[in-house]
């Protein structure tokens, strides 16, 4: 996957709570392949109405958000089923870092798997980052994982916390399979010796 290691760009104040994964990513959308489309399905009940028509009512209908690539949620974001392509459809529109008072834990889980990241603020902190950039639709917000800050537009950096084993790797773009290759030579090394020490057990 991709490290993540400091990102500066535009956010997206998202005044809502609870929201689960069905509202990320519509279940129907479930067997679509992960293709350059896979980002058009993000929130789309929310995005579009009755007819298929944008809502000009939904934020990140707007075109200063176009580009986003940070989100700025309420709490317990990411809730309900545990479905990985909610991740997916969050990275296919272009997000890498969401940052929200609470999440759902398997949300989180799917988030580091898949190179994007989760920032815990306090509620009040981020109901106010959320007004600020309501305020002044296109601001940008930068998340430095290394630091484990976030410097709001406002000049204002908060600190966040996030489990030391999975900020790095993280910052080193490790999945689980990409973790235990590290140890690739090691492995091979246990192998042969293994091979060695029961050539009996050997396969043709």
């Amino acid at each position: 996957m991709q490290p993540f290691t400091k990102l500066t760009a535009v956010a997206v104040p998202l005044d809502l709570s609870d929201v689960n994964t069905d509202m990320i990513i519509p279940a129907r959308f479930l067997r679509k392949p992960l293709d350059a489309r896979y980002g058009s399905y993000l929130f789309h009940d929310l995005r579009h109405d009755e007819d298929g028509r944008l809502r000009d009512s939904f934020v990140l209908n707007e075109a200063v958000y176009r580009d986003a690539q940070i989100l700025v949620a309420g709490a317990n974001f990411g809730c309900g089923s545990s479905r990985e392509s909610a991740v997916y459809t969050l990275m296919g529109y272009g997000f890498r870092c969401v940052i929200a008072p609470s999440f759902g834990d398997i949300f989180v889980g799917n988030c580091l798997q898949n190179g994007v990241l989760p920032v815990v603020l306090p509620e009040a902190e981020c109901a106010a980052l959320r007004a600020w950039l309501d305020a002044n639709p296109g601001a940008t917000v930068t998340a430095d994982l290394e630091a484990q800050t976030v410097t709001t537009p406002d000049g204002r950096i908060r600190t966040f916390a996030l489990d030391p084993v999975r900020r790095e790797r993280l910052l080193r773009g490790l999945d689980e399979i990409g973790l235990t290759l590290t140890r690739l030579p090691g492995i091979e090394a246990f192998e042969a010796r293994y091979a060695r020490a029961r050539p009996w057990l050997a396969r043709e």
